[in-house]
């Protein structure tokens, strides 16, 4: 399994970073997961729009599915149309995103799979396990397995006892880390810290830990020290570009 970080940036872009967006490759099979606002232009970097084989999504916020917009717009205006991208989100995640442009533009770009957070589902040669998580909309952890390694991806929570299963034995642990040290009051129940990521890392027995969704402007370098302080394993900060093979 190979994870490829199109972005990590929180909130919204900067100018040399995109939101969250990862592309995980296995056996020939592309998944894209989370195409957050300036994911598509990282994506092109690497291959044209019908090399996806199918979006996973793991919640509604703009900065993991706005460039959803501009992938199908890519696909379904194309002078040869690739086959319908088949889409798994949870319910009404994407509705947003898909009523930007008429239903008829792109109605055949797609094919839309919702799921509730909780369910387990193939996406091709992966097995997806989900875990609603809490945010300030409904958020599905993510769980990728194949035969030879797993990825842990929380999308965006706060504090929850089911975070080390999710991440139980994982090779990776893609962990929302908005903060460093501390989360304001007011959001704390739906955002962690770099500090609770290392924790959550160390309590699943993952194998390495990749912080991401960092507020923009954070020190990435802050952000490793802080989950260090509970995680001993390698610990990564996701940034355009950034490649990471897992297992054989």
């Amino acid at each position: 399994m190979r994870l490829t970080v199109l972005g990590g940036c929180g909130a919204w872009p900067t100018a040399a970073q995109a939101c969250s967006g990862y592309l995980v490759e296995y056996a020939g099979f592309r998944l894209l997961v989370d195409p957050g606002y300036a994911t598509l232009p990282r994506l092109l970097q690497l291959g044209t729009v019908d090399a996806v084989d199918a979006v996973l999504v793991s919640h509604g916020h703009p900065d993991h599915c706005a460039d959803l917009n501009p992938l199908l717009r890519a696909r379904g205006l194309s002078d040869d149309p690739p086959p319908p991208l088949p889409v798994h989100a949870p319910h009404g995640a994407v509705d947003a995103v898909l009523a930007l442009d008429r239903p008829s533009m792109y109605a055949g770009a797609y094919h839309l799979h919702e799921f509730s957070p909780g369910d387990r589902f193939e996406i091709g040669p992966f097995t997806a396990d989900t875990w609603l998580l809490p945010h300030f909309v409904p958020d599905a952890g993510i769980r990728l397995t194949t035969p030879e390694a797993v990825l842990a991806y929380t999308g965006d929570t706060g504090p929850s006892q089911d975070i080390p299963r999710l991440a139980a034995g994982a090779d990776l642990f893609l962990s929302e880390a908005t903060y460093v040290h501390r989360v304001p009051t007011a959001d704390a129940p739906y955002l962690l810290t770099a500090r609770l990521a290392g924790q959550y890392a160390h309590q699943a027995g993952a194998a390495r830990l990749m912080l991401t969704h960092l507020w923009p402007g954070t020190d990435p370098a802050t952000a490793r020290e802080a989950a260090a302080t509970a995680f001993a394993y390698p610990i990564g900060v996701a940034a355009p570009g950034l490649v990471v093979n897992l297992g054989g």
